[in-house]
């Protein structure tokens, strides 16, 4: 198969933000609620990767939905605060790989993410010149696989893949008929792929 396009996900496979969400949620949690602030960065990557909506249900289900929605616009505010504040380090080839593949063919990124999440990794890794275009949840309010359909519909792609690393993003390319390459250094499980990587560097030999 000849690779035309490369989608990529952000959260566990481009770099791992669960550390300084966990410190800015809490603190969020702790200026804006009555309760107990305590989430860790590995309760995160447990979540990373599902809708926003989703995520803020399993965290706090004894708030209404109403409440609930109230604090994640705060937490969302606080960590992106953080995120302009703090440099996240990438996962290891991240961008010396983006950065030679970006001259070989276009980079995409789509995200279960929040807007203003992609652009905060753009802004925070040095990257934005290497991504062609982007979508994400916040943007559709759909589920990533009819997120990633409309991104291919609207920039035309011929023969692209997804990278991620979760279950989700293996769903999310089936429902989107692209073949998944399951980045296993990741925060999930697959058991189905098209190809895996141990590193993202490997992802330069696919193509």
């Amino acid at each position: 198969m000849k690779i035309t396009d490369i989608i990529l996900d952000v959260d566990g496979t481009l770099w791992d933000t669960t550390d300084i969400c966990a410190r800015a949620w809490n603190a969020a949690i702790r200026d804006n609620s009555d309760i107990e602030p305590g989430l860790t960065a590995e309760q995160l990557k447990s979540l990373f990767g599902k809708p926003m909506n989703v995520i803020f249900a399993a965290l706090f289900p004894g708030l209404t939905p109403e409440a609930r929605d109230v604090l994640a616009v705060k937490c969302c505010e606080y960590e992106s605060r953080f995120l302009d504040a703090e440099k996240v380090p990438l996962f290891d080839g991240v961008e010396e790989t983006l950065r030679r593949l970006s001259r070989r063919l276009p980079l995409y990124i789509v995200s279960n993410c929040q807007k203003g999440y992609i652009e905060a990794f753009l802004a925070n890794s040095g990257l934005g010149e290497c991504v062609t275009d982007f979508l994400c949840y916040g943007d559709t309010l759909a589920p990533k696989g009819e997120t990633m359909r409309l991104l291919i519909e609207r920039r035309g792609m011929e023969a692209p893949v997804y990278v991620g690393d979760t279950q989700g993003d293996a769903d999310a390319s089936l429902l989107a008929g692209v073949p998944f390459v399951y980045a296993t250094y990741g925060f999930g499980q697959v058991s189905e792929y098209w190809k895996k990587i141990e590193s993202f560097g490997e992802l330069e030999r696919l193509v």
